[in-house]
């Protein structure tokens, strides 16, 4: 059907927003509280346009087209309302722009400068309020907060963790767990989707950039970074990249600049893990034990089983997250090799997830009263710690990852993507079972945004059955069908972040799933260039079982790469 836009005719279809349309027509409407992801609230109403015939100005976000609908996005009345409403947001909110952790990526501040408003007609009312940051990942600066509800929304409908809600009414409304408590006081994962969601700077990770340069600064410390898959393909967005080009190599270099010790590659422990864990689910298989096995390299996930579905931890692998079992390694394998004390070595982990941080801030993460890893930092610190170092990561030359942890397969760069676990232990699962070559080594039907994806690979005469999913809503629905008897399967991906790690609460903002796409794009098209992309052909994984760990799942192995998981529903 034909609406008219700004004095110019547009053809639209049946059902579409006037924001969608806007879009089709090449016309900019500022948004606020909108996001693409997320249901439509219509909140905040910054996107008010004018419809003839409607005597109040409508929400474009919400409003639907109809037949010869006449709009008008910008005249003299919308501009007016919506100076009006951003001038009343900023009234109330803590304009500490240029040391705030969303500086540049504001979208409040980049409406500001969109509506050119250069002064405020209203007084500043802002009542400060105290920065809670009582837990390892996620700090939350109510002063900042413009309750466009974005956060609760994904807690509660992307994630269902409902962690955080509407508390309060009328002006006294806010955002925040029950009774306003810390974080750490209710079952919140960690998981940061609330962070990636945030238009503003009212939550955010936890830095520990300037810890890390502390520790790199000091001469009795030998300082290593381990980079996870999904980074390659995301921190370039940080420096004008386009989402899921790959900067692999740029990145050794960038930080050995920096003055890392050594760079590696958490892709390794990712191959690793496929081998720990395949060899554990083959002994289920063979010995009648605890099916279907559940995954466990995602911490937010692992969060959320032993907060919610506690009587289900039998069913997750014993293995730790491949961050967890390189800073084991780091601070056993290679510390001997390179005669470094473990208190003297300080391993900082590059990951996709705030969630890292709290995981490798766990009891049973430290070896002798020692951290397995010191510090966890998110692709956003790490596009923050090249850019303070004087660095941008376009310019620099490729330069390999450091051995031993720098030798690679496509299966551990897989890791990345929702699928990507499941896929890189089939293709090394079925191999070992059967001694043959697996033909087609790209598992697609595992593949993608899905929620829950399923496939049957038949593995010698075993016909194994497994399930792909992503985000907690979607393994909500996975563990049900587990206590109830329905999940005819063998195997099961449980990633936290919607997309797997390629969507994690750390990456770059913004990340909504067009985005997600191109990332794990990226990752695909790197795995299919990849020398290796078998996991149990990493020749530096064989070698690491020959010099150090005999054989996967060894009590050696079992020692250092694998763990308990508890009951922490009434640990709160």
């Amino acid at each position: 059907m034909k609406i008219t836009m700004n004095n110019s005719e547009v053809v639209v279809t049946e059902n579409m927003t006037i924001l969608d349309a806007a879009k089709l027509a090449k016309v900019n409407i500022p948004t606020l509280c909108y996001h693409p992801d997320l249901e439509v609230k219509a909140n905040c109403r910054v996107c008010v346009v004018e419809v003839e015939g409607m005597s109040n100005l409508q929400a474009a976000c919400l409003t639907k087209v109809t037949e010869g609908m006449v709009i008008y996005t910008n005249n003299k009345r919308v501009r007016e309302t919506r100076r009006i409403i951003v001038e009343l947001i900023l009234a109330n909110h803590d304009q500490t722009c240029t040391t705030c952790h969303s500086n540049g990526v504001c979208e409040l501040q980049q409406l500001t400068e969109e509506l050119n408003i250069k002064e405020n007609r209203y007084d500043h009312v802002l009542e400060q309020e105290e920065i809670m940051m009582g837990n390892p990942s996620v700090v939350r600066d109510m002063s900042k907060c413009i309750k466009c509800g974005r956060c609760v929304q994904v807690c509660n409908d992307v994630q269902k963790v409902g962690a955080i809600y509407n508390i309060g009414r009328s002006t006294e409304m806010r955002m925040g767990p029950a009774y306003d408590y810390d974080l750490t006081k209710v079952s919140c994962t960690y998981c940061g989707q609330c962070i990636n969601v945030c238009p503003v700077g009212a939550i955010y990770e936890k830095s520990d950039v300037i810890d890390v340069l502390n520790a790199i600064e000091d001469p009795t410390k030998h300082v290593v970074a381990q980079i996870a898959p999904s980074i390659r393909v995301s921190v370039g967005e940080m420096f004008g990249l386009e989402p899921g080009t790959a900067v692999t190599y740029k990145l050794p270099t960038a930080l050995r600049k920096i003055g890392f010790d050594r760079v590696f590659d958490t892709d390794f422990t990712a191959d690793l893990t496929i081998l720990e864990e395949g060899t554990e689910l083959l002994s289920r298989l063979e010995n009648n034990g605890v099916l279907p096995m559940l995954t466990s390299c995602s911490p937010g996930w692992i969060n959320y089983i032993e907060q919610f579905y506690p009587e289900l931890i039998p069913h997750l692998s014993s293995c730790k997250s491949p961050q967890q079992m390189f800073g084991t390694l780091a601070k056993t394998y290679y510390a001997e090799k390179i005669g470094v004390e473990p208190k003297n070595m300080v391993v900082v982990s590059f990951m996709p997830c705030t969630a890292k941080k709290f995981e490798a801030k766990r009891e049973e993460m430290y070896r002798d009263g020692v951290a397995d890893v010191d510090f966890a930092l998110t692709t956003r610190e790490l596009g923050e710690m090249i850019k303070m170092q004087g660095y941008d990561l376009v310019d620099l030359e490729e330069e390999p990852f450091d051995e031993p942890f720098g030798i690679t397969t496509g299966a551990g760069l897989i890791f990345g993507a929702s699928g990507g676990v499941m896929e890189a232990a089939l293709r090394t699962v079925y191999e070992v079972v059967t001694g043959e070559e697996l033909e087609n080594i790209d598992l697609t039907a595992v593949r993608g945004l899905e929620g829950v994806k399923e496939a049957a690979v038949m593995v010698g005469d075993l016909e194994v059955k497994v399930a792909v999913t992503n985000s907690l809503k979607n393994a909500k629905m996975v563990l049900e069908k587990i206590k109830n008897g329905e999940a005819d399967y063998h195997f099961i991906e449980i990633m936290c972040c919607p997309g797997g790690c390629i969507g994690g609460g750390g990456q770059p903002r913004p990340t909504t799933n067009e985005i997600r796409i191109k990332r794990i794009e990226g990752i695909y098209t790197a795995d299919q260039k990849m020398t290796l992309r078998k996991s149990h052909k990493n020749p530096a994984v064989l070698k690491l079982y020959e010099d150090f760990l005999e054989k996967p799942n060894s009590h050696k192995a079992h020692e250092l790469l694998h763990t308990k998981y508890f009951d922490r529903k009434s640990w709160k």
